[in-house]
């Protein structure tokens, strides 16, 4: 037998083709109150299936701490042997090594892991490609933020700033301070969208503010996917909707894009026009966390 999960409250997230680059491995329906997703589209369960019995393969049974039995025809622990170690059904571990699009909750999917003595690296890739947030996953604050990391923002001789999940600035450089006038100057709310949506200076500082603006909101959403159930996000996103009814025209277009660099432009209030080439980097360990440079333009 296998265990089947219904659930009345979905949220089907719908794409325009011009907008999936990122998001295409998601393509599921998510459960968005509690995080659980349904079946796998084709293409990702047969990816998770492969994944899986390349690594059983790879097992012995006395590393996974069985005994050795019988000679064996094909190396690695048996599925009916990851089954058991796992708590799960034969059959339901079964139909997700052959790729059939079946629902695996975290939980599962934990099990698994700790089965085939998965690498954090090869943990973090099982939880992606099921489009799913290990529950094992620390819940990092801004004040986990590494410390070499925080410590290397002033060294860096261009605009740069470190963002959290929530898009709080934990670190900017004096370069962003000067830049960023109205965020990162004097005592301003640090959060990047609420300074996009709620100050009037960040009208005048970005150029093509509209464009801008829209695309920041669905390189949030994007971004934010893995923690939309997460009390500060879901604050942030109702404060910023009723603060703002162009963050809530832009969050319901459902719109979706990766984060990406390029030009940008600003007015400045003292130096007039300039112009950066952005780049986003995130720390090796902690995704939730960015690190922005503006390489200024020749």
């Amino acid at each position: 037998m296998y265990r089947v999960e219904r659930h009345d409250r979905v949220l089907f997230i719908l794409l325009q083709d011009n907008q999936i680059s990122w998001y295409k491995k998601y393509l599921t329906v998510l459960n968005m109150t509690t995080g659980t997703a349904s079946a796998l589209n084709l293409e990702t369960a047969r990816a998770l299936g492969a994944f899986l019995r390349a690594h059983r393969e790879r097992l012995s049974p006395q590393a996974a701490g069985l005994p050795p039995g019988q000679r064996r025809r094909t190396p690695g622990l048996r599925r009916e042997e990851v089954a058991q170690l796992c708590g799960v059904s034969p059959t339901w571990y079964t139909w997700i090594e052959q790729g059939r699009s079946i629902s695996a909750s975290a939980d599962a999917l934990a099990r698994i892991a700790a089965a085939l003595h998965l690498s954090r690296a090869e943990r973090a890739y099982l939880f992606e490609l099921a489009a799913q947030r290990d529950p094992a996953e620390s819940d990092p604050v801004a004040a986990d933020a590494p410390a070499a990391l925080l410590k290397a923002v002033p060294l860096i001789g261009a605009p740069a700033y470190v963002l959290d999940r929530q898009w709080n600035a934990l670190a900017w450089n004096a370069h962003a301070a000067g830049l960023f006038t109205g965020w990162l100057d004097g005592a301003h709310d640090r959060n990047l969208l609420r300074f996009t949506f709620t100050s009037p200076a960040a009208r005048t500082l970005i150029v093509d503010w509209p464009t801008r603006a829209r695309r920041l909101v669905a390189e949030f959403r994007a971004d934010s996917i893995r923690y939309l159930n997460d009390a500060p996000i879901r604050l942030l996103i109702d404060a910023l909707a009723a603060a703002s009814d162009d963050f809530a025209r832009f969050w319901a277009s459902q719109d979706v894009f990766e984060r990406e660099g390029g030009r940008r432009d600003f007015m400045h209030p003292r130096h007039g026009p300039l112009a950066y080439d952005q780049m986003t980097l995130m720390p090796a360990h902690r995704d939730d966390l960015k690190l922005v440079i503006l390489a200024p333009r020749g």
